[in-house]
């Protein structure tokens, strides 16, 4: 259970009694509805069946506030957008990776064989092994690498869950750096306040209110605002570990998410950086130096993508034509039995 910075249970009842609407509107969380716009639509043989609704922001190269719908200046759970700045505590810590391992560390991979490989070689230079992750035990997300396991009579596995290359470079920066492996995601682990202290530095806003995201590891909310301005940052590092984290993602897309896969996908076609996290949240950074950061209201990403690149279209920062040429691989088609009848649209209001 999350707590926040008074140390009491996020979703404790607050000390006095209040109507529940009060509650509603005081407690910690992302925006609502009268702070969001409708971002995208899914169209079924010309009838609007779903809406979209959130919030997003572009920032220009110089950080700068260039485009802004809904409400980006309130917080969210970054999720797994969140990994490039774990990413970066990690090798700060001294830590050796390989340009792909690297690249594991900040993934939400597909279990495919591969990927399980790189990750069992990251343990492996720690003389750790899988039973030694603290992320959850889980199914891969790539469908053929699933069938590859049940058909050998496997179950669900932590080397398998999409956050276990960033779980295994952290529990290496503890061994590099002599601390715990046990409590490596107790939020008063040395690792951990690391962390804490890069997610503040790089989006240059305090951390107001921290959880426990799905894989185990602590999560801390910050604004769409801030979130594009850490991610932009990573993106235009000259030097360091911030340039080595860029340039390994640039050059193995298949390796923060999987073959075909949408991150992948625009990596590979665009060289834009490209980040998903849970529950709708993007992140996109461009190699003119600007970023965008989205939250959907519903939680879904089907929509994300598209959305994101649409923004940086807008600023200029990709083009129209190269936005139309990936839009086929973005799984945005909606079929009627075998019959082509609508698709995810960017909204006409947006």
């Amino acid at each position: 259970m999350s707590l926040d910075h008074t140390g009491r249970h996020a979703g404790a009842a607050p000390e006095s009694a209040e109507p529940a609407a009060a509650v509603a509107r005081t407690d910690p969380g992302t925006a609502g509805l009268a702070d969001s716009v409708e971002l995208a639509v899914l169209e079924r043989n010309g009838f609007v069946e779903s809406r979209h609704i959130g919030s997003a922001v572009v920032l220009d190269a110089a950080g700068e506030i260039a485009i802004a719908v809904g409400s980006p200046e309130l917080p969210v759970y970054p999720r797994s957008c969140m990994k490039p700045f774990q990413a970066l505590a990690v090798l700060e810590s001294g830590v050796d990776l390989d340009p792909v391992q690297t690249v594991l560390a900040t993934a939400s991979h597909a279990a495919t064989p591969e990927h399980v490989r790189v990750v069992d070689s990251i343990l492996e230079k720690g003389g750790l092994d899988a039973d030694d992750l603290g992320c959850p035990p889980d199914w891969p997300g790539d469908s053929a690498a699933r069938d590859g396991v049940i058909r050998a009579h496997g179950h669900k596995e932590r080397i398998l869950m999409n956050c276990s290359g960033k779980h295994a470079a952290m529990l290496l920066a503890c061994v590099k750096n002599g601390w715990d492996t046990a409590s490596y995601l107790d939020p008063e682990h040395p690792l951990q306040q690391r962390i804490l202290a890069v997610v503040e530095r790089e989006t240059g806003e305090p951390v107001v209110h921290s959880g426990v995201d799905g894989c185990g590891a602590p999560v801390h909310a910050m604004s769409l605002v801030a979130l594009a301005r850490g991610i932009g940052r990573l993106r235009r590092a000259s030097e360091g570990p911030a340039k080595q984290l860029t340039e390994s993602i640039l050059a193995n897309g298949w390796a923060i998410d999987g073959p075909g896969r949408a991150n992948t996908v625009v990596i590979d076609r665009l060289g834009v950086v490209a980040k998903l996290g849970a529950e709708g949240v993007m992140v996109m950074a461009t190699p003119d130096g600007a970023s965008v950061a989205l939250k959907m209201l519903d939680g879904s990403l089907r929509a994300a993508t598209v959305v994101a690149l649409e923004l940086l279209a807008r600023h200029g920062s990709v083009t129209r034509e190269q936005v139309a040429e990936l839009i086929p691989e973005l799984d945005l088609a909606v079929y009627g039995g075998s019959s082509l009848v609508g698709a995810i649209r960017i909204s006409p209001t947006l």
